[in-house]
């Protein structure tokens, strides 16, 4: 069963403030340091890790690995300069997948 451990990813002046709040913090900006990052968090059954939309962006394959499990969570945050729009995209993919049906934006394309 997993812990109620939570953790950060991305780059050091955007996550700094989670530390502060008690979160676990990895500062890791290349794709390989955010993906080894994301494997040792799992294994180490962390519950909830929050990634930088950037960082998660450089890694969607190892992000992929964890949809269907249930644990980690792994949930994009916009870093200091703002979001991407990569979070709201996810979220978007999943309903539409789960509605059928665009009810997020209404797109009628």
């Amino acid at each position: 069963m997993a812990q109620n451990r939570m953790a950060a990813i991305g780059d050091r002046d955007s996550i700094m403030l989670w530390r502060a709040l008690g979160l676990e913090t990895v500062f890791a900006e290349d794709a390989l340091s955010i993906a080894r990052a994301i494997d040792r968090l799992a294994k180490e059954e962390v519950a909830v890790i929050y990634i930088t939309e950037q960082a998660a962006e450089k890694v969607p394959d190892t992000i992929q690995r964890y949809l269907t499990k249930s644990f980690p969570a792994i949930i994009p945050i916009p870093n200091r300069e703002g979001t991407t729009g990569y979070g709201m995209s996810g979220i978007k993919r999943n309903v539409d997948k789960a509605i059928g049906a665009d009810i997020l934006f209404g797109d009628n394309k």
